[in-house]
């Protein structure tokens, strides 16, 4: 029998990281902007939900947790399989739904998939975990979504942009914890919320910051002319439009991720010219570093996690030290309370930032979804892994603030005086 406390939850669910179309991400996870760079923001006005009361899931001693293929026949097998897999009574059913099936994404799902089952193990009292496979195709997310959604209280998933975009166009009958955004104009259901990655916000919340160090500044926005440089420059550039002030723009061609010499003399004889207050730059940490060694450092520079170099044993990238960057607490504060609270993939290294911040988004997506469950129709605010979280306002909206650091000799200090 399926828990019924949760069948008319109204919420928003769906940053993502860089892996084409996945969700923490944009192209390739090795490249930033893809599973965690979608092009609208998180906060999407919706329709009015109706009023909704319900009562907390009290949770019982046990949980479970299950797999389900993506195709369940409606045959008498089918339904006695659905049967044995029916959680004990007062259990609250998660449908985890992610593409293990695909040859390329794999991976990447399965990164999402150990972060979720390791805060499930952490805070399994009173909740069953139904692990839906798919593979990278619409057609298969859509029926595996609405198979998983049929036998379960709740969805977590899917984890591909388009798939995010193809279940909200279509019939979203459970409360959905999308972890990726549509990419695009497509409404979201007022049961669907969306929570992935997304360096288009840390654009913004990167812009919020420097005005606060900077408030008539003008920075000069430098960014690659790679699709997720640019619209990473652009989030950056609207937000400090809206705040009031101007900047400008420069876009450096690179080739095999290097920036050509007489593009960086160019633009050190602009600067020398027509001095910025500051720079922000919507690049890797290797073109960042060119820019730096081209320019100097003292002038104040920022950035998303794009230019995060990493964290590793007598490491340090010199022409970095002093750049105010944002990132996951998971990735650089290592002594952060609900970072210590969980163990760290078994191949977490410097090669595969991403696929952490997957990881991490896996943690926080479970620790989400259980507090909507407990606490149905009211606000949440969690010290996350991915950051400040907080779901909140009428229709609900998803906030996530990332922490700021400043990288120096290999580390990561926190930013004094800066939320």
């Amino acid at each position: 029998m399926l828990n019924k406390k949760l069948g008319s939850l109204a919420v928003t669910l769906a940053y993502g990281l860089s892996i084409g179309s996945l969700v923490g991400c944009s192209t390739p996870c090795s490249a930033p902007g893809g599973l965690c760079a979608p092009v609208e923001t998180n906060t999407r006005s919706m329709p009015e939900p109706p009023p909704v009361v319900l009562a907390p899931i009290a949770p019982p001693p046990e949980a479970i947790v299950t797999t389900s293929p993506i195709d369940m026949p409606d045959q008498p097998a089918a339904a006695a399989r659905n049967d044995a897999l029916a959680p004990p009574a007062g259990q609250t059913r998660i449908a985890l739904l992610l593409p293990l099936n695909s040859a390329t994404l794999a991976g990447p799902a399965d990164a999402v998939r150990a972060g979720f089952m390791a805060a499930h193990e952490r805070d399994r009292a009173g909740f069953t975990i139904d692990l839906v496979s798919s593979d990278d195709t619409t057609d298969n997310t859509v029926q595996a979504y609405r198979d998983a959604a049929a036998r379960n209280d709740m969805v977590v998933g899917p984890l591909l942009r388009a798939s995010v975009a193809a279940v909200a166009g279509g019939e979203v009958t459970k409360p959905t914890l999308a972890l990726n955004h549509p990419g695009d104009n497509t409404p979201l259901p007022p049961n669907m919320l969306t929570i992935g990655l997304s360096i288009e916000d840390e654009a913004r919340q990167v812009a919020n910051w420097a005005h606060a160090d900077f408030p008539a500044g003008r920075p000069l926005v430098v960014s690659g002319t790679v699709a997720w440089q640019r619209r990473l420059a652009a989030a950056f550039h609207d937000q400090w439009n809206v705040l009031g002030n101007t900047a400008y723009q420069v876009e450096l061609p690179a080739v095999d991720g290097r920036i050509a010499d007489t593009a960086l003399s160019d633009l050190k004889a602009r600067v020398e010219i027509d001095a910025p207050d500051f720079l922000f730059g919507a690049l890797d940490a290797e073109q960042l570093r060119q820019v730096r060694a081209a320019l100097g450092t003292s002038l104040p520079a920022y950035g998303t996690s794009s230019v995060n170099p990493g964290r590793g044993a007598g490491i340090s990238v010199a022409e970095l030290d002093g750049v105010r960057m944002l990132d996951l607490p998971w990735q650089v504060q290592p002594d952060h309370p609900a970072a210590m609270a969980y163990p760290r993939r078994a191949s977490d290294t410097r090669a595969a930032p991403d696929m952490d911040r997957l990881y991490a988004l896996g943690i926080d997506a479970y620790r989400v979804a259980r507090e909507m469950a407990l606490n149905p129709g009211q606000p949440i605010a969690l010290d996350g892994v991915t950051g400040q979280l907080r779901i909140q306002g009428q229709p609900p909206r998803f906030q996530r603030s990332e922490a700021p650091v400043i990288y120096r000799g290999g580390l990561f200090e926190t930013a004094p005086g800066v939320r």
